[in-house]
């Protein structure tokens, strides 16, 4: 029990560490990686707070990691969508979202949700010792195994439907890899690369997807539209390549 509570401390000072390391990048605009690299920051606090739940104070938590991913996505499409524009010589277009940016940084980090994430990392190690000292830890280690495994089928379900919907999987690929990742003990998978493969292969067409969307209403994208729409097409055929090689995988491991 004291080591799953040791193990879990040490997680999440790491994750409270560097959530404070790029938010100090982000206020500092050091680089063009920090709003990402937080956003993968709350991606892993997310999932290791997934199978946990039912302990004292990882609802409150989950909601705060919530928060902080729902205010800031916005943000990250806009940076994406700033760099093709730039990679494509479109410099007006791109120096206007970078402008719409250079706003939207200091105004996500002055937003309360973010605060309170802090701040409720900062009390979890104490809450966590009180779980422990009362014997809620008892189990907590196969109950998170069965809650992984659970997660794990739910995406091969996914994967075996004909007429799947790459949103929810694109969302189900990034659970199970970054709980891959934060639990190694608990999920092992064979090549899990595939995940990370199949993760950015659905994130190239929900980009394009959402270019394609957005230059309905945004007059100066549509001179990128036409290309948007034949690479929408090629990454969806490449996603679901991916796809199949990744669900013949997992049916490997749950053989």
């Amino acid at each position: 029990m004291a080591a799953l509570a040791d193990r879990l401390i040490e997680r999440f000072i790491v994750l409270e560490v560097a959530l404070l390391a790029t938010r100090a990048r982000l206020a500092a605009r050091t680089d063009s990686e920090a709003l990402h690299d937080l956003r993968i920051v709350v991606r892993r606090l997310r999932s290791l707070l997934r199978p946990l739940r039912g302990l004292p104070g990882v609802e409150t938590l989950e909601a705060a990691t919530a928060e902080v991913g729902r205010l800031s996505s916005p943000l990250r499409d806009l940076e994406v969508l700033a760099d093709e524009l730039e990679r494509c010589g479109l410099e007006a277009p791109g120096a206007r979202r970078r402008q719409l940016l250079a706003a939207g940084y200091p105004a996500l980090l002055e937003e309360p949700a973010l605060a309170r994430l802090q701040f409720c990392l900062t009390l979890w190690p104490g809450l966590l010792r009180e779980a422990e000292r009362e014997g809620l830890l008892k189990g907590e280690r196969n109950k998170v195994h069965r809650r992984l495994l659970r997660q794990q089928q739910r995406l091969q379900v996914a994967l075996s439907d004909p007429a799947h919907d790459r949103h929810r999987l694109r969302l189900l690929v990034k659970r199970v890899r970054y709980a891959a990742e934060v639990w190694p003990q608990q999920l092992t998978l064979e090549q899990p690369e595939l995940l990370k493969a199949a993760q950015t292969a659905l994130g190239d067409w929900h980009d394009r997807l959402q270019w394609c969307l957005r230059a309905e209403s945004e007059a100066d994208l549509q001179p990128c539209l036409a290309r948007w729409q034949r690479e929408l097409a090629a990454a969806e055929v490449a996603a679901d390549a991916v796809l199949l090689r990744l669900q013949q995988t997992l049916a490997g491991d749950a053989g």
